[in-house]
């Protein structure tokens, strides 16, 4: 599964912390889109979605996340809660985003403009179409 976690130096000084994230260098790919996700209510998932070609990066600033990633192979729950981590989720990695804390901040880089077209919502769509371009099998 093409997903890492990655660590940002943070710099502090007298008037507080700062991480920055370059494109190309920290971020695995040029930054195209940043959007953020806040207010989530208390038991409401989010996500339920794969990409064909977008890469990711997923950094909750503020508060914590679960993310649940994962191919028809393997899974795992990875929880977001330092300003400095970032999640990588490359092409074709199913994922959900679930308990969140009421101060949660989710940023999250992407390598490309919103494209629905680059979207499977449906998780059987999504098990077709890795067998297909993933696996190869016909």
């Amino acid at each position: 599964m093409k997903k890492n976690i990655s660590k940002y130096n943070i710099h502090t000084d007298k008037w507080g912390n700062l991480v920055a994230l370059e494109g190309n260098d920290l971020i695995p790919f040029h930054i195209r889109r940043v959007y953020y996700i806040y207010g989530v209510q208390k038991g409401v998932r989010r996500g339920f979605h794969s990409h064909k070609k977008l890469e990711q990066v997923l950094i909750c600033v503020h508060g914590s996340v679960k993310i649940l990633v994962k191919t028809p192979d393997e899974e795992e729950i990875v929880t977001l809660n330092k300003p400095n981590e970032g999640l990588y989720i490359g092409p074709n990695i199913w994922r959900e985003m679930y308990d969140f804390s009421e101060d949660a901040v989710l940023l999250v880089l992407a390598s490309a403009h919103y494209k629905e077209s680059d979207y499977i919502r449906k998780y059987d769509d999504y098990l077709k179409y890795y067998e297909k371009k993933v696996r190869g099998s016909k």
